[in-house]
């Protein structure tokens, strides 16, 4: 044997000198990845932090800042606010405690605070004021409804003179400020981040639950009233992605709370106001009323809740904020 074959040997044999088959060498299992790439790779994707994790981080952000924000307003005032005041303070505390987290996920994502869904160029313009238009619209079509197919009573004014206008004026400001905390701490930066995580839909269908899971503490609440809740989340997510902002959104969860509580002067979500403008009625089946939910708590919400949905449709056939947010990459988190 020359010196050429010996060496062909001695590289296929093994440590006894038997020949070792080398497409076993190409079809070696790969190591597992080490242990600490696997658990990085469940809190960091191909562009940061994953959507569910900076989901999380928001949410218990908004726990932390509500806590001081409430505890820092007790300190600071001199005298404690009664009535409607101390209500109008807490949906201010509840609005700043949804907005602070968003900010400072903003600062962390390299992201404009407007990328959220309220944009400050538009606030308050065009699509705010025709989402009012549309939220008292369709509560009036709802009482109309509940007072042709039951019995609902305007009855007289509980108010008279600049009574009227003073109330009024408050109560449009305050339920302004719970549209703006529910929307921002609903539809804001939840509904941007976990679009990107899961979609826009599957997102809103979440947003929506937990929107009708907030109400369960109301007073005189049911099945009923939340299922209601639950589907008119979802009508103002649609809002947002055919307008590309909240303000649509914003406009006419304000002014259907406003209709509601203070102009027909009915039950929200199981509670009257203060200085309402009328002393209304219902009577009859409370699947047709709502009873002591209310307008909300009424079967016939459920088909003003459609038909509205489809008028939208209609009016507005493009998508704008849903797709926009998908396609754009999140940014990255250091």
């Amino acid at each position: 044997m020359d010196d050429e074959k010996e060496g062909v040997l001695s590289t296929n044999a093994g440590p006894a000198g038997a020949e070792v088959d080398q497409s076993d060498f190409g079809s070696a299992t790969p190591p597992p990845p080490p242990l600490h790439t696997t658990a990085h790779s469940m809190f960091v994707g191909d562009h940061g932090l994953r959507a569910g994790w900076r989901f999380l981080l928001y949410v218990g952000l908004w726990r932390v800042f509500l806590g001081l924000i409430t505890t820092l307003v007790r300190y600071l005032q001199p005298h404690e606010a009664h009535g409607i005041w101390q209500e109008l303070i807490a949906e201010l505390e509840f609005l700043a405690s949804a907005v602070l987290p968003a900010l400072v996920m903003a600062a962390v994502e390299k992201r404009s605070f407007d990328d959220y869904g309220l944009p400050r160029r538009h606030a308050f313009g065009k699509s705010f004021w025709v989402g009012m238009f549309w939220g008292f619209a369709a509560i009036t079509v709802l009482i109309v409804a509940i007072g042709g197919v039951g019995d609902f009573s305007l009855g007289s004014l509980a108010l008279h003179g600049a009574r009227i206008f003073k109330f009024a004026a408050f109560w449009g400001g305050f339920f302004l400020v719970v549209a703006l905390f529910e929307e921002s701490l609903l539809r804001g930066y939840p509904q941007f981040t976990l679009t990107d995580g899961m979609g826009f839909w599957p997102a809103a269908i979440l947003l929506s639950s937990f929107f009708a899971a907030l109400h369960l503490g109301n007073p005189g609440e049911t099945w009923v009233g939340l299922l209601a809740v639950a589907a008119i989340g979802l009508f103002l997510c649609l809002t947002l992605r055919r307008t590309g902002t909240l303000w649509f959104a914003v406009g006419f969860h304000s002014s259907w709370d406003w209709g509601e509580s203070f102009f027909y002067s009915t039950p929200d979500s199981g509670g009257m106001v203060t200085g309402h403008l009328m002393r209304s009625s219902f009577h009859g089946s409370r699947w047709i009323t709502g009873g002591s939910v209310g307008p909300e708590g009424s079967v016939l919400v459920f088909v003003v809740i459609a038909l509205t949905w489809v008028a939208f449709d209609r009016a507005y056939p493009e998508a704008k904020c849903g797709s926009k947010w998908m396609a754009s990459a999140p940014a990255h988190v250091d």
